[in-house]
């Protein structure tokens, strides 16, 4: 899967899960829980649907790696690639 697809995928499910943000104007390095107002259960759900959606396991431990969308993307796809 490239990286465009996965951006897609993310925006959708961050999208189901923060309606309020602005998809088309998704800063990719603004920290999602600032910028965005996520809480820790906002950053569950989306890691547990980009689970569910894409098959890519999301291990705890590496959760506070992913601040940002730019973060996010660079993780699924190094996980995609293997």
């Amino acid at each position: 899967m490239n990286r465009e697809t996965l951006r897609v995928v993310v925006l959708e499910e961050l999208s189901a899960i923060a309606p309020d943000i602005d998809i088309e104007a998704i800063d990719d390095r603004a920290r999602l829980r600032d910028e965005y107002d996520l809480d820790s259960m906002d950053v569950l759900n989306l890691l547990t649907a980009l689970h569910q959606r894409l098959g890519v396991d999301i291990p705890e431990t590496d959760y506070a790696r992913m601040h940002s969308l730019q973060d996010l993307l660079d993780y699924l796809e190094s996980k995609a690639e293997r």
